[in-house]
């Protein structure tokens, strides 16, 4: 009687012994998945973070950049190319869309960036040449009577041309479409320029240069 009772004490003993190394193995594994787990979330975020350090990096590379290409820019400088602007799509596009006024505005700055006109947006804008004896103005409405200073008589779209010059000039806004163009005329005309035409926005017509 007392070897059962022996026998069944020892049993007992090895089971409670088995049981706790399988208690104690599965906790050892889930311990191990939530540190796996863990690691896991860490480097995904640590590869977040590098990913958003090197685009913020690059970006602050391309504004020095920029800065380093308009040596000396000034806010008030900013201030007279964008007053220069707004009156040439006030003049050009006042009743014009938004694309139309945007159109007008992106012809300009193409001009400006494209080395044969004036390099600076009032350069461009205010530009005369000499065309068979005559001063031709590049913006019509210059050579029409028009004025630097001349008095501004609808300040709702006076207002939007000064939107939409912010948009162009300071936050380089563009339509793709017009990203050659470099000319443009009134549709009810038809001058014959024989340029490779774009489209047409508005009622103006858009051309490149070649």
């Amino acid at each position: 009687m007392c070897q059962y009772i022996v026998n069944a004490s020892i049993l007992g003993i090895r089971w409670r012994t088995q049981s706790g190394s399988k208690e104690n193995s599965m906790t050892t594994n889930q311990t191990i998945k939530r540190i796996t787990n863990a690691t896991v979330k860490t480097a995904g975020l640590a590869m977040i973070l590098w990913a958003v350090f090197i685009m913020t990096d690059n970006r602050l590379n391309q504004l020095r950049s920029q800065t380093d290409t308009v040596p000396g820019i000034t806010a008030a400088e900013y201030s007279k190319q964008l007053d220069c602007l707004t009156r040439n799509i006030y003049w050009e596009a006042a009743n014009e869309p938004f694309e139309g006024k945007v159109a007008v505005a992106q012809v300009t700055m193409n001009r400006v960036e494209s080395g044969r006109f004036a390099n600076t947006v009032c350069g461009v804008v205010y530009q005369k040449t000499v065309f068979y004896e005559k001063i031709v103005c590049q913006f019509s409405w210059y050579c029409e009577g028009g004025n630097k200073n001349v008095k501004v008589v609808h300040n709702r779209q006076w207002h939007e041309s000064e939107e939409v010059a912010k948009k162009v000039l300071l936050e380089e806004f563009r339509l793709p479409v017009l990203e050659q163009a470099m000319y443009y005329h009134a549709d009810h005309i038809n001058p014959h320029w024989g340029k490779p035409k774009l489209t047409k926005i508005g009622h103006h017509i858009f051309y490149s240069e070649s």
